[in-house]
């Protein structure tokens, strides 16, 4: 196994199992304010447009005009990024609303059946999730350790949340931080998981072109888990401006990471 293999695989199980780091929040005691879950989510969304945009998708430019040539290139570019949309909208389907699975009683708070319910659905969702996404960090970091980087940073950064959301719930309807800790800590297993199959399934057969098509299909997955999930949540806390304001300054960090 090559450097770059293991640097790869690196990068993806930092990435998958930063849904720890949220989970930690089960440690922290009582629940405190919804404003800095309202700042990671749109934070987190605005990390991942812009690796899409200012990362991603150039480089899959690049390497389909290189490849393919520039007619040619752009339409797998375009049916790759359809096919990203498609099939995040496929995994979101398969698993029952997260939300509507944890409701409790009508005009009330969550019952503890329902909330142990709502983790276990979560993880189960970020579990699907974060297949797709191992395969793209793995990809990323082996074709460029810089790429990688900001193609994992963009993806813990969406994980950290995701964390929360499985122990929380889990925590609340158990008391057991470590049951909680545990189910966050397996939800994020599937993105290693994830990088393995594409180092033993996809390895054998990269190329540019196959590059190229990948880093569009991930594009079109990143682009819609920021837009159909993390703004939404985001902006559902009702902290408008503060949503705004991180998904601002997502777009900026990583616009200014691709400039270092």
């Amino acid at each position: 196994m090559d450097s770059g293999v293991l640097q790869a695989l690196a990068l993806s199980s930092a990435a998958g199992l930063s849904t720890a780091l949220g989970a930690l929040a089960v440690f922290l005691g009582r629940r405190g304010s919804d404003t800095p879950m309202a700042a990671a989510l749109g934070f987190a969304a605005g990390v991942m447009a812009g690796v899409s945009l200012w990362d991603l998708f150039p480089e899959a430019i690049s390497l389909l005009a290189g490849a393919l040539g520039h007619r040619r290139g752009f339409w797998l570019l375009f049916a790759a990024f359809l096919a990203g949309i498609a099939l995040t909208f496929a995994i979101d389907r398969l698993v029952p609303d997260r939300l509507a699975a944890g409701k409790g009683a009508p005009g009330g708070a969550p019952g503890k059946r329902s909330l142990f319910h709502l983790g276990l659905v979560s993880m189960l969702a970020i579990l699907l999730h974060n297949l797709p996404e191992g395969m793209a960090t793995f990809m990323a970091g082996y074709q460029d350790a810089g790429l990688g980087l900001s193609v994992a940073l963009a993806i813990a950064l969406h994980n950290i949340p995701e964390g929360v959301t499985v122990a929380v719930p889990i925590y609340q309807s158990t008391g057991s931080r470590v049951r909680a800790f545990g189910c966050a800590l397996l939800s994020g297993l599937s993105e290693p998981v994830g990088a393995l199959l594409a180092w033993l399934v996809l390895g054998p057969f990269l190329s540019p072109a196959l590059l190229g098509a990948v880093f569009s299909l991930v594009c079109g997955v990143m682009l819609f888990i920021a837009v159909e999930e993390l703004i939404p949540a985001s902006w559902g806390f009702g902290r408008y401006r503060l949503t705004l304001l991180s998904i601002g300054a997502g777009l900026a960090i990583s616009w200014l990471g691709t400039r270092l």
